[in-house]
């Protein structure tokens, strides 16, 4: 009897529990929960890394306004490192490349020591107070005053193929991005009176650690093109890739593209193109 009493209590409180929360029990979908929470704080975090590489700072010029500053007066720009020379220990110096999203800067010789090369991020944004100058047609901060890391953005310039614009007479406006050549053929050059696939130094009379240079022939048109040894040594792949190289291969090639009377280009990789 007390057994059965006991059974009837506890059903009539459930009863009034049920009652007083409308008549039904609510289920909490916890794991639904979750998952949009989680779907939310995702989106929310794409938001904020979306990054404008054209936001400036107040006092600050923009690339057309740095592009139309004579040359000899002094700049104020801000942009996202996208590669540095190795560090010369005997200047105390390096060369950097830098974009936002209308163009891009070569900073020539930056002064540093060591450790502050070291710190130098690629695709962290920099502000850089310099003068503008031009050599050879190569337009360039020279005599950088200051280089500060500026906020958390980071921002790395996607490659642009310049396969079909090599004639362009607009190239120019591509000067110091990063770009792509696509389906080049290795051309010979000449070394005492050989056809070779490239040369140490322009004209052949250096050795391995010195500038790579090397023809390939785009459409109809022959090209020559260098691997820096102060920005891609010995040791790195695309330098050992041109030393590898044999006439008549057919290559993709990227880098940097700079100007010495012509364009140019930089070369920071090369792999077979099928």
């Amino acid at each position: 009897m007390k057994k059965t009493l006991c059974m009837l209590l506890a059903a009539l409180m459930l009863l009034a529990v049920l009652t007083a929360c409308g008549g039904e029990a609510e289920v909490v979908d916890t794991k639904a929960e979750t998952e949009a929470d989680t779907v939310a704080e995702t989106e929310a975090q794409t938001e904020a890394a979306k990054v404008d590489p054209n936001q400036k700072d107040a006092g600050v010029l923009t690339f057309a306004q740095y592009i139309a500053t004579e040359d000899g007066k002094e700049v104020v720009v801000e942009a996202f490192l996208q590669a540095k020379y190795d560090y010369a220990a005997a200047y105390g110096n390096t060369s950097l490349y830098f974009a936002d999203g209308e163009g891009a800067y070569y900073v020539y010789r930056f002064t540093c020591t060591q450790e502050e090369y070291d710190k130098l991020t690629v695709g962290a944004k920099y502000k850089i107070t310099g003068t503008k100058s031009s050599y050879a047609g190569e337009i360039e901060v020279s005599n950088v005053t200051a280089l500060e890391a500026v906020g958390t953005d980071t921002y790395v310039a996607e490659v642009l193929d310049v396969t079909a614009k090599l004639e362009d007479e607009k190239l120019s406006a591509d000067m110091n991005k990063f770009v792509a050549i696509k389906g080049a053929v290795v051309a010979a050059s000449t070394l005492d009176g050989k056809e070779v696939a490239f040369l140490y130094k322009y004209n052949g009379a250096g050795a391995q650690g010195d500038d790579l240079y090397f023809n390939v022939k785009v459409g109809e048109k022959t090209y020559t093109y260098c691997v820096e040894s102060d920005f891609c040594n010995k040791d790195t792949a695309v330098y050992k890739a041109v030393e590898a190289l044999k006439v008549g291969d057919k290559i993709n090639l990227e880098g940097f593209l700079y100007w010495y009377n012509a364009a140019q280009i930089q070369v920071t990789a090369i792999t077979a193109a099928n």
